[in-house]
């Protein structure tokens, strides 16, 4: 890329929209898995007992449905993002290219 395109582009300001808005996401989902990665770790070190309560009398400990939602929230928030960054950062960006190249 040239220079002079690469000058355009961090001028913009649909540019600086796009990384703000991009880092701001990105700050806000990572601290939410870790948040619940480490609340999920906090358990078990912490409150072992309630994570191997049985669930409504079976076999089956609080702690499974607790693991996999932790499993299935990270799925979700990644499938948050993906959705994001296809549908409103891909359109931004295509906007700061043609604007760049006229």
């Amino acid at each position: 890329m040239v220079a002079s395109n690469l000058e355009a582009i961090q001028r913009n300001p649909k540019y600086q929209q796009l990384v703000s808005e991009r880092s701001s996401l990105s700050r806000m989902l990572s601290i939410a898995i870790i948040v619940i990665y480490f609340g999920f770790i906090l358990l078990v070190a912490f409150a072992p007992g309630f994570l191997g309560a049985p669930l409504a009398g079976g076999v089956t400990t609080v702690g499974i449905p607790i693991g996999l939602l932790v499993i299935i929230l990270a799925f979700a928030l990644t499938g948050f993002y993906v959705y994001r960054a296809n549908s409103e950062f891909d359109a931004l960006t295509q906007q700061i290219v043609r604007e760049t190249q006229r």
